[in-house]
């Protein structure tokens, strides 16, 4: 049983970290949960502090993701067809390697706030707020499932 769980962990922490870029997977609960899940195997034993300290970082960090890219289409004038745009941009850039995950969101970005407005100079200008709040977001995440990912291979190392 505890291989079994042991492997539904890995899965959950490469499923976490996945989920930093990809919109429809929420990382650091994955992350968060794949820690869980090693915890109740023979193979690790964490600390009760940890777990409340690396809980509270994945629903801070997951809650924060929703706001931060708001309030960077907001601060440069974008609509949600700029945030909508990134996020298909995204989605399309995956596609692309790692220049396409960061060209991706910012041309989606653009194209959504150009279906909103037709003004160019507009949209370059709310289609960078978006990008700049979506990429916030996903470095939140990622830095938030990296963390979760080191204290599990700490743990399972230790």
């Amino acid at each position: 049983m505890d291989y079994i769980l042991l492997a539904l962990a890995i899965i959950l922490m490469i499923a976490g970290i996945a989920g930093c870029l990809l919109p429809v997977l929420p990382g650091p609960p994955l992350s968060y949960l794949g820690l869980v899940l090693l915890h109740l195997t023979r193979f690790a034993d964490i600390s009760k502090n940890l777990f409340i300290i690396l809980g509270a970082v994945a629903v801070v960090v997951t809650i924060i993701d929703y706001i931060v890219p708001i309030w960077g289409t907001r601060q440069f004038g974008g609509s949600k067809y700029g945030m909508r745009g990134a996020t298909v941009g995204l989605i399309i850039g995956l596609f692309l390697g790692p220049p396409g995950i960061i060209i991706g969101p910012f041309i989606g970005a653009v194209v959504g706030e150009l279906i909103f407005k037709d003004d160019f100079k507009y949209a370059v200008k709310a289609g960078f707020g978006s990008l700049l709040g979506f990429l916030t977001g996903v470095g939140l995440k990622l830095a938030a499932s990296l963390l979760i990912t080191f204290y599990f291979v700490k743990a399972l190392i230790a």
